[in-house]
């Protein structure tokens, strides 16, 4: 077991050394708390947080290396990662002297993804400002990588913790003493494919979940001359549940003082797994909180920004809402796809941002998404490069649009910043046309018509003056003369595109233009009338489309 921080340089190479990363350079026990966990891109630089982690992606260069190592310490990094083998280089070390940032190298063949994942899920605990982390057994509250580790010690064996399929969910240290199989299954968090099949065609699964004792699990063929370690596993339960399980790599039976470990250490590890499980919805109940508190400004507001880190910065709002589909039946499936929307939208917006925040409130998923100062000018182009990546990824089987308010640099603006992503999303929902993303700036003179029509619907307003005559007369003589003007307005006056439009023969448009100026003494040649003609058209509710073709005038 460690007694380091949990969030800590020192206790993420205690977890992951040997199997993951290795310290190159630098310090791995300066008592910071990592601030979260980035992946370096020289084309967009995001907001780092403090202390952040920052996975260096195809950094190979010495000297590309240095320099990026030089910036990250004027960001108060803590540490950057890069590719093994590292060649020694005197500039690489005096850059880590200089900027106090520690250098790692990631393992041959693991995977950024899979570093990316583990390392956020080390540093996912408290995420949101909890101020006093709980503990179950002595240890943190869903540390199931302290878990692993203190197994490992009680039993002097390396231990992976399991779920009902076989993925990884955490591991303990000295792995290296372990067998190929279990090094392929920590790199990439699952057992493989022919392991696992070996392991069904013997019936150890089956074993295994019918007994609450450790299972003996004889060596298993790697090649015709190679087999695996022998390994021990027990299932981890609540009640009659199968949470998972805990696997050990052994070269000896254990004791009957290990194997009771283990048994005990299968029930704090199923304690662990349930707080997990609880404190996922704990978790998003106070995000969305924090971020509603935030988004509705007030007293409250500087505090909540303060937990969800976005405090003192520059930020742009986003609005992500889900019409309601013929495919989600009733309020329960609409309400169980906003929240997995809402859910794959924090995800995305946390790993292209580490210090954003999502959550869903009421029927919307309201992200804040920090903008550099010294780039907020174009901060609002960059949400929409961000919203519509996610868009993209997540397809058109939902037809989700997202909503982009303006930039604010102060908390007291946030409402606004609300306001304006709120308007830009009502405009997408209510045309439902091909646009799925908005900018408020995009769309602002059809959020005031909407808004206009909403005032004159509570005031109770009727058409009137010409467009009133208008549509009496169509009700009266089942003609058309208000879709005859609305076709010329909206044709700039061209008769040939406005006939098209209404499918009639030019001739007749124009007598029909002809009469309803004569019926609604109207004059069409006077641009105000004109524009008060089109701004009734456009905010009252009009009269009923004839079909098209007729020629009732």
């Amino acid at each position: 077991m460690t007694n380091r921080p949990r969030a800590s340089l020192g206790r993420v190479l205690d977890d992951l050394g040997a199997t993951l990363l290795e310290l190159v350079h630098g310090d791995p026990d300066q008592p910071l708390e990592l601030g979260g966990v980035v992946t370096h891109d020289p084309l967009d630089e995001p907001v780092l947080p403090r202390h952040a982690l920052v996975l260096g992606v195809g950094l190979q260069e010495p000297t590309l290396i240095a320099w990026v190592l030089r910036d990250l310490g004027r960001q108060q990094a803590a540490g950057l990662v890069v590719r093994s083998p590292i060649a020694p280089d005197p500039a690489i070390t005096e850059a880590v002297a200089e900027s106090g940032v520690a250098l790692l190298g990631l393992t041959r063949g693991a995977s950024w993804d899979q570093l990316a994942v583990l390392l956020r899920s080390l540093l996912a605990e408290g995420d949101v400002g909890v101020a006093e982390p709980e503990t179950l057994g002595g240890m943190p509250s869903g540390d199931l990588f302290a878990l692993a580790n203190a197994a490992a010690a009680l039993l002097d064996a390396p231990i992976t913790i399991e779920d009902r399929s076989s993925r990884v969910l955490a591991f303990s240290g000295r792995q290296d003493e372990a067998d190929i199989a279990r090094v392929e299954t920590v790199l990439g968090r699952q057992v493989p494919e022919r392991y696992s099949r070996l392991l069904h065609e013997r019936g150890v699964f089956r074993d295994l979940y019918r007994s609450d004792r450790p299972v003996h699990i004889p060596p298993l063929p790697i090649t015709s001359k190679e087999f695996t370690l022998p390994r021990v596993a027990v299932a981890v339960r609540a009640g009659d549940e199968i949470l998972g399980s805990i696997w050990a790599a052994v070269r000896d039976p254990l004791s009957e003082e290990r194997t009771q470990a283990l048994c005990d250490a299968a029930k704090l590890v199923a304690l662990h797994m349930l707080r997990i499980r609880a404190g996922a919805d704990v978790e998003r109940r106070l995000r969305a909180d924090l971020v509603s508190t935030a988004l509705e400004g007030g007293a409250g507001a500087r505090d909540a920004l303060d937990r969800l880190g976005l405090a003192d910065q520059p930020v742009v709002v986003l609005a992500l809402a889900v019409p309601v589909s013929d495919s989600l039946t009733g309020e329960a499936g609409l309400a169980t796809e906003r929240q997995r929307l809402a859910d794959a939208f924090a995800m995305h917006l946390g790993a292209v941002h580490p210090r954003s925040a999502a959550a869903l409130v009421g029927d919307v998923a309201y992200g804040l998404i920090p903008v550099r100062p010294d780039r907020s000018s174009d901060g609002e182009e960059s949400a929409v490069r961000i919203a519509k990546d996610f868009l993209d990824r997540i397809g058109d089987r939902v037809t989700a649009t997202i909503g982009v308010g303006p930039v604010v640099l102060e908390t007291a603006r946030l409402p606004h910043a609300r306001a304006g992503a709120d308007r830009a999303l009502r405009v997408l929902r209510t045309n439902r046309g091909t646009q799925r993303i908005a900018r408020l700036a995009d769309v602002h003179v059809e959020s005031l018509l909407l808004e206009l029509r909403d005032l004159i619907e509570a005031r109770g307003d009727q058409p009137t003056g010409p467009i009133a005559r208008l549509i009496a007369y169509d009700h009266e003589h089942n003609s058309n003369l208000v879709e005859t003007l609305r076709a010329w307005l909206d044709a700039f006056g061209d008769v040939i595109a406005a006939a098209a439009a209404v499918y009639v023969h030019p001739n007749t448009f124009r007598y029909r233009l002809r009469r309803l100026a004569e019926v609604g003494a109207l004059d069409l040649d006077d641009p105000e009338a004109r524009f008060a003609a089109m701004l009734q058209l456009r905010v009252v509710t009009p009269a009923r489309r004839p079909a098209a073709g007729s020629d009732r005038a």
